[in-house]
């Protein structure tokens, strides 16, 4: 697919969305069920990558679409429908991640200050071997694992520029943040996150250079195992 084709996808996108809101604003119930259709999975996955809570994140989304509904009036039409739902979302998990974590306050608009490196995180699966597969699919656990020790606001943004793949435009909309805040944001959360997977590597790697010297010595592998 080439650049203008997926452009103009997203146009239509657009346009079809803004048909159905319209319809929604005039009652039309069916059509604002065709919304729901429409992005429900994504925006519990957005969900799930915040609250890192299946129950929470099931509840920030209906929450979210309830919100968007009795409030469509206030949706200003210069903006894309989805980018408007997603900062619902965004905002309805923040809530639930306050609650879930007795926080007293879960702010999006803090500072940060700095510019750096990308790390991946998307993990692909090239190979149909099973222990390939199984060890994809753990690297993918320890990933989610280290993203929840982000703090929220960091979170946020790396979930909606990274994982989601939204423009850093849309993100600063969805958070309500100019370019360069997101910029220095997802700078921060990309360092941390490589920070914290190198310290996790690295204790795996000396646990397994202790267990394979464990493993020269057969008295103390007796010993270990009598």
């Amino acid at each position: 697919m080439t650049a203008d084709s997926a452009q103009f996808g997203v146009k239509a996108e657009a346009t079809d969305d803004l048909e159905l809101v319209h319809a929604s604003k005039n009652g039309d119930v069916a059509a604002f069920e065709q919304l729901v259709k429409r992005y429900d999975r994504r925006l519990l996955r957005i969900a799930q990558h915040v609250t890192h809570n299946r129950e929470d994140s099931q509840d920030a989304v209906q929450e979210a679409f309830l919100k968007a509904y009795q409030n469509l009036g206030q949706f200003r039409e210069d903006a894309q429908f989805s980018t408007w739902l997603i900062r619902i979302t965004v905002n309805q998990s923040l809530m639930k991640l306050r609650k879930q974590r007795t926080v007293k306050e879960v702010s999006l608009d803090e500072d940060f200050q700095a510019e750096g490196d990308m790390i991946p995180f998307e993990v692909a699966d090239w190979a149909p071997n099973p222990e390939q597969r199984y060890r994809a699919t753990e690297l993918r656990h320890i990933l989610t694992r280290t993203l929840e020790e982000l703090r929220p606001p960091l979170r946020a943004v790396f979930v909606l520029r990274d994982i989601d793949g939204l423009s850093i435009d849309q993100t600063a909309v969805v958070l309500n943040l100019t370019q360069t805040a997101v910029k220095a944001r997802l700078w921060r959360a990309r360092l941390q996150l490589r920070e914290l997977l190198n310290k996790y590597f690295k204790k795996q790697t000396e646990f397994a250079q202790a267990e394979f010297k464990l493993l020269q010595m057969p008295d103390a592998t007796s010993a270990a195992f009598s």
